[in-house]
């Protein structure tokens, strides 16, 4: 898919004027590698007043299309959908196997997901080891509430990865490393309890709330395991 774009027209919300902008409703990175740093560092997005020269960053749908390795993420600023199919889309990449589709709802989203997919990783692991160490990182700050959080780090070598978690009302960041030990037992949870969503069509959203689920189905699962050996 080459990449595509439209001209909008833009309001200034410093001055009001009508200015204009080139939006792109796609990027493929495998066929132009220029516009995936343009992409992580926010350039793609930023818009310049030509009358007042106030910047904003625009935020609108765009389709990451990683051809070489077999990804593809949909930025949908706000979208709460858990799942969404483009017949389009699906017609045309009916014969590609393996190719992971995911939505996100914010721009941190979706930079997470190509560091994700780019590291060779499955998100839904990752996500299933930020709720589980995020869990953690709560309990080491005596209960302060831990909201979002991001992979940070990656490194095979010295087998660790790291998450960013914000903490408590200020947002706070705070840094937690882990052993890839924790990453390799979210897959095997993920691999016997996440069957039904790695055979959808179409874009899904994997993220807090899907990975808090599937936790809780875990432990409900060996609770039940752990009765029932009891009543034996």
């Amino acid at each position: 898919m080459p990449v595509n774009k439209v001209v909008k027209a833009v309001v200034c919300p410093m001055c009001g004027e009508l200015g204009k902008a080139e939006i792109y409703t796609s990027v493929n990175p495998t066929i132009n590698p220029k516009l995936r740093s343009k992409v992580l560092d926010g350039k793609l997005f930023s818009w310049t007043c030509t009358s007042c020269g106030y910047n904003a960053r625009l935020t609108y749908p765009i389709l990451y299309n990683d051809m070489k390795n077999r990804f593809m993420v949909y930025f949908i600023p706000k979208i709460d959908r858990f799942q969404l199919c483009d017949k389009e889309l699906e017609e045309k990449y009916s014969n590609v196997r393996n190719l992971s589709k995911r939505i996100v709802p914010d721009f941190n989203s979706f930079k997470e997901k190509i560091f994700i997919f780019e590291s060779g990783l499955d998100d839904m692991a990752v996500e299933l080891t930020k709720v589980a160490i995020g869990q953690t990182v709560s309990k080491k700050l005596d209960g302060v509430e831990v909201t979002d959080g991001y992979l940070s780090m990656y490194d095979r070598e010295s087998n660790t990865m790291g998450f960013t978690y914000f903490t408590g009302e200020e947002r706070a960041p705070y840094v937690q490393t882990a052993r890839l030990e924790i990453y390799g037992k979210s897959k095997d949870i993920i691999d016997k309890f996440a069957v039904k969503d790695k055979k959808l069509k179409g874009f899904i959203k994997i993220d807090r709330e899907w990975a808090e689920n599937i936790l809780y189905r875990y432990k409900r699962a060996k609770h039940i395991e752990k009765l029932n050996k009891l009543s034996e």
